[in-house]
């Protein structure tokens, strides 16, 4: 998903948010888990800019010169990516495997996702990043509305003109925005693909990986954080669901706030002890700046390993050297011959062996990365049976 990842190992500067100590209920109570459909359908509207009526609080004037560049960006990125690419996908990913999809160092890339997996029955998403608070928008009065959405514009619109994010800028826009920017990439998503909400719901992970929502008393204690980034921390995970336009088939997308190295999921195992219960899944993972060459992300190196069935990545995907051994086949698209950044170095001789051993197989359209030469590339990885 995005550039410039490598602040999750610590090799780089490392941003630190200081979360709230917020004491939610416990796992075993009556109270229903919170709705929230209304405000991602407010959300849907104002900050996705899908069709629909504004809320009544919202002036048109405000939100016009935004949408209108948010929609160029959408359209472009429709017509130039997702077009050749959902061709590409719908030839190449096989109709038999799981169709629970884990896509880790994601960000708001739910988009994506739906491109590789439009069949998908769950998707989840890991990252560094929050969902952040979806009641945001009926707070901001016209001035801060405009403020808070040109964060957003700049971060979407940049997205689907590289195909992939500043990690740097991200977490700024995600941790601190005064919207949930993180949900509006999502929201995007599905106005790009036709689908619309039919549920928000926000929740907690045990130690175990269950998940549990949370409620309304949750939210009145949530509500005490006046701090942006510590509330949007407390509301880090979402479970959207979702159908297409004119069908009753839902899917579900549940996005984890998480840093998935070794040392933080030894402190906090739920998001590993949560993927653990799924079995076989697909995955995919794309611009995470090599972080699964690296042995201080070897647990959730050692998750993919040993419960994915086919995946798609660029070169930041399993390396051959863990991939092979492991019983997996790799097949390779487009061109590779040197990484775009330093962190690819290590694993280059790998990859470019591979390209070297294989024959020459187009790809219409960039996943990811592209190479030192502005190429690219694309791998997909399969479990022999």
């Amino acid at each position: 998903m995005r550039e410039g990842y490598t602040l999750w190992h610590g090799r780089a500067m490392r941003l630190f948010v200081v979360a709230a100590v917020v004491t939610l209920a416990a796992p075993a109570r009556a109270e229903e888990p919170r709705e929230l459909v209304e405000d991602a359908r407010a959300l849907l509207v104002v900050g996705a800019c899908a069709e629909g009526p504004l809320p009544a609080s919202i002036k048109p004037t405000t939100v016009a010169g935004y949408c209108k560049r948010v929609r160029a960006a959408q359209q472009e990125y429709k017509d130039k990516w997702v077009a050749p690419a959902r061709d590409f996908f719908a030839a190449h990913v096989p109709k038999d495997i799981p169709k629970i999809v884990v896509y880790p160092f994601a960000g708001g890339d739910l988009t994506t996702a739906l491109t590789v997996y439009p069949d998908a029955e769950e998707i989840t998403t890991l990252s560094l990043e929050p969902a952040g608070d979806p009641r945001a928008l009926a707070k901001l009065d016209d001035r801060a509305l405009k403020g808070a959405l040109a964060v957003v514009e700049k971060e979407l619109t940049s997205f689907y003109r590289k195909d992939f994010s500043v990690t740097m800028n991200m977490i700024g826009a995600m941790r601190g925005g005064e919207l949930p920017t993180q949900l509006i990439f999502s929201l995007s998503a599905l106005a790009i693909h036709g689908y619309e909400p039919v549920s928000l719901r926000y929740f907690r992970l045990t130690k175990q990986g269950e998940v549990v929502y949370l409620t309304e008393a949750d939210f009145v204690k949530l509500d005490a954080i006046k701090n942006t980034s510590q509330r949007n921390h407390a509301l880090a995970n979402m479970e959207l669901r979702f159908h297409k336009k004119g069908d009753k088939r839902e899917q579900v997308y549940r996005h984890i706030e998480a840093n998935l190295d070794d040392k933080h999921l030894k402190v906090d195992p739920s998001a590993l002890a949560y993927l653990e219960k799924k079995s076989a899944v697909a995955a995919m993972t794309k611009a995470a700046s090599y972080l699964l060459t690296f042995d201080d992300f070897s647990s959730i190196r050692k998750y993919i390993v040993e419960h994915v069935v086919w995946m798609v990545s660029d070169s930041t995907g399993l390396p051959p050297k863990i991939g092979l051994p492991a019983g997996f086949d790799y097949e390779v698209y487009g061109a590779y011959e040197l990484s775009n950044m330093a962190a690819g170095a290590a694993v280059t001789p790998q990859w470019r062996a591979l390209y070297k051993a294989q024959p020459k197989r187009d790809l219409p359209f960039r996943f990811g990365y592209p190479d030192k030469k502005l190429r690219g590339h694309l791998i997909i990885m399969r479990k022999k049976q």
